[in-house]
């Protein structure tokens, strides 16, 4: 059972009806994004999560307007994702899941030619954070490692003080003390410019440790579909695991998820905004990684 959530506040990532195929070598498509709906508010950190192959790079790229949905659409505060305007994309910052850069240029390069194309470009807010996260600016990208490739990502994407940040496994390969060290430069004070304006940030990760200590909301995928979208607070209040005896009835009140367990017992996902009959008391609290574990089990 999917679950979606709305917020009267303005909506900084939107999609409706999305879906996107593409088609086999030899007969038939292969289907990554399915019927993927939601609205999440404008000021909010949505984790984005799912197994390898969950269509999670595929969803952000599409909010981007890099991929060409085969139907429904999305959008970007308010701008379609496939016509965004100058000043929207000035606005954004982006890290996809493989580092994007020119090999043949260092991170003080890098720097110079991204300035060019930003009005909001800060060089000294930039060089700032590469020093927080142990990054060597001097050296060429294709001689940096992994982890520091990764590093100057971040620091290119967030050298403008974007609005609208989406980020595609940013710190998979970051060790603890660099990924804290990035997880507070996402909350870091906001240029005066822009002090006033609410960043949103869409951050696709399987580290749930660190995505359950940021968040405010979160969205799970399975195979190109939605299963949960919302508040993270309101999940661990509400969601609870019950094992049963027996299936459930599909129709159950408040039944998000259900899966049998071995042994004749059932798994069940309730939520208790749904459903009378349920204490709060009764059943388990989830934290991020034994929800993941029960949606895709």
């Amino acid at each position: 059972m999917t679950t979606t959530m709305s917020s009267p506040s303005p909506i900084a990532f939107e999609a409706e009806a999305l879906s996107l195929s593409y088609p086999k070598r030899f007969v038939g498509e292969t289907r990554v994004l399915q019927d993927v709906s939601f609205q999440l508010p404008e000021g909010a950190v949505i984790g984005l999560v799912g197994r390898n192959g969950a269509g999670k790079s595929s969803l952000l790229r599409c909010l981007l307007g890099l991929a060409l949905p085969t139907s429904g659409n999305s959008r970007l505060l308010g701008c379609p994702s496939q016509a965004l305007t100058d000043d929207l994309r000035e606005r954004l910052g982006y890290v996809a899941q493989t580092p994007d850069l020119f090999g043949w240029l260092n991170g003080h390069e890098h720097l110079h030619e991204l300035g060019r194309l930003y009005r909001d470009f800060d060089e000294r807010r930039a060089l700032a954070l590469a020093t927080r996260l142990d990054l060597t600016m001097s050296t060429r990208a294709d001689k940096l490692s992994l982890g520091d490739q990764q590093k100057l990502s971040v620091v290119l994407a967030l050298a403008h003080d974007p609005d609208l940040l989406l980020m595609d496994e940013p710190v998979a390969s970051l060790d603890p003390l660099a990924r804290r060290d990035f997880m507070r430069a996402l909350f870091a004070e906001r240029s005066p410019a822009k002090a006033d304006r609410p960043r949103s940030v869409l951050l696709s990760s399987h580290l749930l440790g660190d995505l359950e200590r940021v968040v405010s909301h979160v969205m799970f995928l399975r195979e190109g579909r939605v299963q949960l979208v919302d508040e993270w607070d309101a999940l661990v209040e509400n969601l609870r695991l019950l094992k049963l005896d027996a299936e459930p009835d599909a129709a159950l009140p408040g039944l998000v998820h259900c899966r049998p367990a071995g042994r004749g017992v059932w798994h069940a996902l309730f939520d208790l905004r749904h459903v009378d009959g349920i204490g709060a008391d009764r059943g388990q609290v989830l934290r991020m990684d034994d929800l993941f574990e029960e949606l895709n089990a």
